[in-house]
């Protein structure tokens, strides 16, 4: 029976989140978020978390963005495109 088995959540470097059974081992490039429970409970948990499907590395960089906000004012780059 499907609800019998337990999941945990995953989360990798992205900001990209799984539901994982939890008698597995985590694949590479994985960690647990330190939520398990049944796959609703897991489901319910990563919708609440994962506001943003973007892998972080696009999101940061995306124009506008706090991401890309934050590199530019490490860079003292305020300005549009063209401005200076």
């Amino acid at each position: 029976m499907k609800d019998d088995v337990a999941y945990q959540v995953l989360v990798n470097d992205e900001g990209q989140y799984s539901l994982w059974p939890a008698d597995h081992a985590v694949p590479a490039g994985w960690r647990p978020d330190g939520t398990t429970g049944t796959e609703e409970e897991c489901s319910a948990h990563v919708d609440e978390v994962w506001t943003d499907m973007r892998p972080r590395s696009s999101a940061e960089g995306t124009p506008g963005s706090a991401g890309d906000r934050a590199i530019r004012d490490r860079r003292g780059d305020r300005g549009g495109a063209g401005v200076r």
